[in-house]
């Protein structure tokens, strides 16, 4: 299943928050959204989802989505939003419950989850006995389980130290590359934009329109931290925002 923005515009009362947006989100592709703070970045990802609609434009789905999938689209966002009381193999299953699956169904689905993020030895951990990683990771595990055609991911690694952080974007590219997903990922990090994006759509200052979609055709597999050509691309993406995050930034600073 592919997703398109067709002609995406909104308004939050008087205040123009997106203008005339349109993109494609191909299967099987992670694509990036960056842009200096209040772009609408977040606010285009609930239109994604189908949780607000905007005041102009439409999200079309093209196409069906696997057939063994519970939720087409599904969210990983930035605090985890775990229950403290439950498992993390209760945390899962609070996604399957729903579904009139069998026990051994879920736990199938669990299973399966648990082993693709390195989780298995720990599926009895409560979340506060996790690091903030490994919570992360249950919230992606969580995601996988309803076997989504698209992940929404909302700056899902912006709550953790940089170390982890690299930690969790090398857990997303063995994900991908053992088994490809379709994801659109919000990101303040360039750094994270091009480890992860096959397509990275660099969006202006409110109202938020796309500047510039900029394709990285390197292999997840193969893109390292030090790498002179992401680093090349990081500084191309820098310099397309450099000046319109320091107007926002006083911007915001001035409100």
């Amino acid at each position: 299943m592919d997703l398109k923005l067709q002609n995406i515009s909104h308004y939050y009362g008087s205040v123009e928050v997106l203008r005339n947006i349109s993109l494609d989100i191909p299967k099987g592709q992670i694509v990036c959204l960056i842009g200096p703070s209040g772009c609408g970045k977040s606010t285009l990802l609930r239109f994604l989802g189908g949780l607000e609609r905007p005041s102009a434009g439409a999200v079309v789905q093209v196409g069906e989505a696997p057939a063994d999938s519970l939720n087409p689209l599904t969210y990983v966002f930035q605090h985890f939003a775990l229950l403290p009381w439950r498992t993390v193999e209760g945390n899962i299953k609070l996604v399957l419950e729903d579904h009139g699956l069998s026990g051994k169904e879920m736990d199938d689905i669990v299973n399966d989850v648990l082993e693709r993020t390195r989780l298995s030895d720990f599926r009895q951990a409560l979340p506060k006995q996790l690091s903030g990683g490994m919570r992360q990771r249950v919230a992606i595990s969580r995601a996988l389980a309803v076997r989504p055609a698209v992940m929404l991911m909302d700056e899902p690694l912006s709550a953790l130290d940089s170390q982890t952080r690299e930690l969790l974007m090398d857990d997303l590219v063995s994900l991908w590359t053992r088994q490809p997903f379709t994801s659109v990922y919000v990101t303040h990090n360039l750094n994270e934009a091009v480890r992860l994006g096959h397509r990275v759509v660099v969006l202006s200052r409110r109202p938020g329109g796309i500047r510039q979609i900029v394709d990285i055709d390197m292999p997840l597999s193969e893109r390292h931290l030090a790498d002179p050509a992401l680093e090349e691309k990081q500084q191309q993406l820098w310099d397309l925002m450099r000046e319109e995050a320091i107007a926002a930034d006083k911007e915001l600073v001035n409100v």
